[in-house]
């Protein structure tokens, strides 16, 4: 196990996350091969997506009862916007923050209730993306089975310009090979280009490395069992898929693929239909249109994204947003018999409680909140003074213009606009 460190993504915030899920996902193979004598990437990636939203459902949870309580609260934000509507300067946009916070702060929740969600799935997307790109590396169980193929390559004078030139032979670039550090290193990179090679490439590779067919043939059985899922390739693109089987005729092979993003598409469509929607009466413009942007774009980027990462991915993606269907069906059900007055009340009481840890009164967050406004009007008054201050020095400058000047004709129609509007 420790030198699969060596082939792990090293990146700072993203690596540790994929050394975490790794090891989920190593325990999840030994489970299935220990107790079910089931040897499935496939299969542990679902097994993997189910956990993983059971331990996010109670967030879940709380975004959808933050998505209720804002229709409850638009009103009265739609109320502050109305109120500022058109006042640009500083003050009046601190009086509307201020103003907006404190009826957020009335209704016990908080602005950033919607983005938590988001904020700890795209982490754990990206270090699965890492995970499944290079299984190997995190699950030890499957590592063994390449080590002896890997030692007979290695086996081989001149095994370096022989897999160079096997790389250029498939036409395999998205991955490259590591000779110049330790031996470990030149395995662990080999292992990289047989885990993400097309199937079409193990008969090259017999041809590449005489004498080792048997051994080579043992490897790609094994793999089968591991990396093929209703017969595709989980470690390859369906792109990449699409391809190699066209070229080979293997057209069941490019129909499975083409079907991988599909459904990556209709199950993001299913699990947006199935989300909440608010009342028309409790949303604004703005708001309503990013809803229906989002709701077209994200079944399209699906499509486009699961083209070029592996089938995994694709398979997390499918399995994430049919569990997530399941899962609203439920919540819905669930959100349904809520009281929301009920709601408020607890989340309320919360707030009061967290504040109260802090040392924060109520009086005094109604002192502060009615000296922040006293402090804003003061200062609006301010720069009322200065603007008019100003105003009136440009007008004295005006009144001294040179006759047929820019400024003396413009003086003539401003006395002449006057005119008119005391008659």
């Amino acid at each position: 196990m420790a030198e699969n460190i060596l082939t792990q993504y090293t990146g700072m915030f993203i690596g540790p996350i994929a050394k975490l899920l790794g090891y989920i996902m190593n325990w999840i193979y030994m489970f299935l091969n220990g107790v079910f004598h089931v040897q499935n990437i496939g299969l542990c990636i679902i097994i993997f997506t189910v956990i993983m939203y059971l331990i996010l459902l109670p967030l879940t949870i709380r975004q959808q009862k933050f998505s209720k309580l804002s229709a409850k609260v638009q009103p009265e934000i739609q109320a502050i916007q109305k109120k500022y509507k058109g006042k640009k300067d500083q003050a009046s946009m601190m009086a509307m923050n201020e103003e907006t916070q404190m009826v957020y702060q009335k209704y016990g929740i908080s602005l950033s209730g919607s983005c938590v969600q988001l904020a700890i799935q795209m982490p754990i997307l990206l270090a699965l993306y890492r995970v499944i790109y290079n299984i190997p590396a995190y699950v030890g169980g499957i590592k063994e089975y390449f080590d002896p193929v890997v030692q007979g390559i290695m086996g081989h004078s001149g095994y370096q310009k022989l897999m160079t030139d096997f790389m250029e032979q498939i036409n395999l670039r998205t991955v490259s090979l590591n000779f110049e550090g330790t031996e470990v290193q030149a395995a662990n990179s080999i292992i990289d280009v047989l885990y993400k090679m097309p199937v079409s490439a193990w008969e090259t590779l017999k041809d590449t490395f005489s004498g080792m067919g048997g051994m080579i043939e043992t490897l790609e059985a094994q793999l089968e069992h591991l990396n093929f899922f209703l017969g595709i390739n989980i470690a390859n693109a369906p792109l990449e898929l699409i391809r190699s089987g066209w070229s080979a005729g293997e057209y069941l092979i490019v129909f499975g693929a083409i079907m991988v993003p599909v459904l990556s598409a209709v199950t993001q469509v299913l699990n947006i239909k199935l989300m909440p929607t608010p009342n028309a009466g409790a949303e604004n413009d703005t708001m309503s249109s990013s809803m229906k942007t989002m709701n077209y774009m994200m079944p399209i980027f699906s499509f486009i994204m699961v083209f070029s990462v592996p089938v995994g991915i694709g398979i997390y993606w499918i399995a994430g947003a049919l569990i997530r269907s399941i899962q609203q069906v439920v919540i819905n059900r669930y959100m349904d018999k809520i009281d929301l007055d009920e709601l408020i009340k607890k989340n309320q009481e919360k707030a009061k409680k967290k504040r109260a840890k802090k040392g924060i009164s109520e009086n005094q967050i109604s002192s502060a909140a009615r000296m922040n406004t006293r402090k804003l009007s003061e200062k609006a008054q301010v720069v009322t003074k200065d603007q008019e201050e100003k105003l009136r020095q440009v007008s004295e400058q005006s009144k001294k213009a040179k006759p047929g000047s820019m400024a003396a004709k413009a003086n003539l129609v401003k006395e002449f606009n006057e005119r008119n509007n005391r008659q």
